[in-house]
């Protein structure tokens, strides 16, 4: 069966090392479903830790999508000028990074490749996963909500009794919230339930 080629869209990760895995499955759902993955890493996803090294994951985003891994503010910042994308996702989208986001800094290869892409009103959909989602962060994300071109996937309370602050996306919705996006439109419902532990119910997305 020949698959559909859906076009280029930027693929970013930041530090949320516990979440780096989930990430690159993401990308690579993504890919079998005919999307061509642009690989970014952030300064901090580079660093190594005990969920494995930079270089590591450096190598298997490249494996998984079959392009160089741009890590560099000069390596993404003619993303959006040259129309090399449609969007941008960023999975996972750590704390630092929303608040970098918010406050319009982009001294990262994240925030420099969301700038680029913002510039030619290209969406941009954020994955969370942060542990103070629900504390410090939860400004930031409530900022976000009233920009333009910044859509989430749903997310929830991940572990709500260990850590009741934190949120995190659920990453099998990640391609139909980026095919919303594209469309200028937010999958809702955005927050989404638990039951004792992360359990969310994927088929009852729709989009608004």
């Amino acid at each position: 069966m020949t698959r559909q080629k859906k076009g280029p869209v930027v693929f970013a990760v930041c530090g949320s090392f516990c979440t780096l895995r989930r990430g690159l499955e993401a990308a690579q759902e993504l890919v079998e479903q005919g999307w061509e993955l642009l690989p970014v890493m952030s300064f901090a996803a580079r660093q190594d830790s005990r969920f494995g090294t930079g270089d590591h994951w450096r190598q298997s985003l490249q494996e998984v999508t079959g392009h160089p891994v741009l890590d560099s503010l000069q390596g993404v910042e003619p993303l959006g000028p040259r129309q090399l994308a449609q969007g941008l996702v960023v999975a996972p989208c750590t704390g630092t990074t929303l608040a970098k986001l918010a406050a319009g800094i982009s001294d990262t290869p994240v925030t420099m490749a969301a700038k680029s892409l913002l510039r030619v009103g290209k969406p941009v959909v954020l994955a969370v996963s942060t542990n103070d989602g629900l504390g410090a962060s939860g400004e930031n994300i409530a900022r976000l909500y009233q920009r333009k071109h910044y859509y989430f996937v749903p997310y929830g309370q991940d572990d709500a009794a260990a850590k009741p602050q934190s949120l995190k996306a659920d990453f099998a919705l990640l391609p139909a919230a980026l095919e919303a996006a594209l469309q200028g439109r937010q999958l809702q419902p955005v927050l989404l339930g638990q039951r004792g532990g992360m359990s969310f119910q994927p088929e009852q997305n729709v989009v608004y």
